[in-house]
């Protein structure tokens, strides 16, 4: 078994074409369509059970906080599920996650230094556990997608070298879950400002289809993606952006644009022509799309229709500082008669 350093490939995030492209492929084969058509669809049944698991908890109590309480703990589970990690390694991967995100937000001036030890541990542990997992997966097909990695020698590009499972499996963990948690936090933020849109998605299950369209264009859970660079030289509005500059997409600011978007500032589930930014464009589109947009509507359908006359504690609750991921560190609603 290689060290733990061995493992550190990153993901095809973070890559140009043409190895981001052979990457991707490669992963997309076992990740939907036109490959595995039936991955998100299959998952039905699996992610309505979990979203329905978490809410019975949650049913008699008066406060609860929608981050801790569920958006948290469901996409860790349902990449899990997916992955095929063992259900005894789970709750694992909830503690690692756990460590991983409260390391993001480390300030040097008012966290311990516990907190920032914590996620590079955790980093590595998790980073183990998966190059374990893949090496068992070797000679032993199975429908979970590490045995689909491991065992796939039919692809054009060939099979895909055990760190890059390792890479794209983070991938899918950590970045997968950080932008689920905002984007059902803040989508739940949202109906509880508007409760007559939240009252017409207890009426119209069907509305929750163009309403996490729509959320994805007014508060998206990733606003800024800092990591970009001009290959040449580009002329945008009259100003010329040199080769060789790094730059910022501000996709909150351009799903916002009123050239494109007719008052963009309010929230209209029933928006037409929306071609948001919430997952990127481009070679680079998110290609977890899917399956993100499939949880969310399935939790906030249930949420809506299960919690109990809920209302939010404190308005505006607690963000995050980071400029990058937005949504609240949490969410306390209160529920029943008060």
């Amino acid at each position: 078994m290689p060290s733990v350093e061995g493992w550190a490939a990153s993901s095809f995030i973070h890559m140009d074409s043409p190895e981001h492209d052979r990457l991707r492929r490669m992963a997309t084969r076992h990740f939907g369509p036109p490959h595995t058509p039936g991955l998100v669809t299959g998952l039905e049944g699996f992610l309505t059970a979990t979203v329905r698991s978490l809410i019975d908890v949650l049913a008699g109590k008066e406060q609860i906080d929608v981050v801790d309480d569920f958006a948290f703990p469901f996409p860790v589970t349902v990449i899990c599920h997916l992955l095929g990690v063992p259900r005894e390694n789970e709750p694992r991967f909830h503690l690692w996650v756990n460590d991983i995100m409260n390391s993001i937000d480390y300030d040097p001036k008012t966290d311990p230094k516990e907190k920032l030890d914590n996620g590079v541990q955790a980093r590595k542990d998790l980073r183990q556990c998966l190059g374990e997992l893949v090496e068992q997966r070797h000679g032993r097909p199975g429908d979970d997608l590490l045995s689909r990695l491991a065992n796939d020698d039919d692809g054009p590009d060939g099979r895909m070298a055990d760190a890059d499972i390792v890479a794209t499996a983070k991938l899918l963990l950590i970045a997968g879950h950080e932008t689920i948690v905002n984007l059902i936090t803040n989508g739940m933020l949202t109906l509880l400002r508007h409760p007559q849109v939240l009252q017409r998605l207890r009426d119209e299950p069907d509305l929750v289809v163009p309403l996490v369209e729509e959320l994805l264009r007014y508060e998206p859970p990733v606003q800024i993606i800092p990591w970009r660079a001009a290959y040449s030289d580009i002329t945008v509005a009259d100003t010329v952006i040199p080769k060789g500059s790094q730059i910022m997409l501000m996709l909150a600011s351009g799903s916002r644009d009123p050239k494109r978007f007719h008052d963009p500032d309010r929230f209209d589930p029933d928006r037409r022509d929306n071609q948001h930014l919430g997952f990127g464009s481009g070679i680079h589109l998110c290609f977890g799309g899917p399956l993100a947009r499939r949880e969310t509507q399935i939790a906030l359908t249930e949420l809506v229709r299960r919690l109990d006359r809920p209302r939010l504690v404190a308005d505006p609750p607690p963000y995050r500082p980071s400029p990058v991921l937005r949504g609240p560190i949490h969410l306390d609603i209160e529920q029943g008669d008060g």
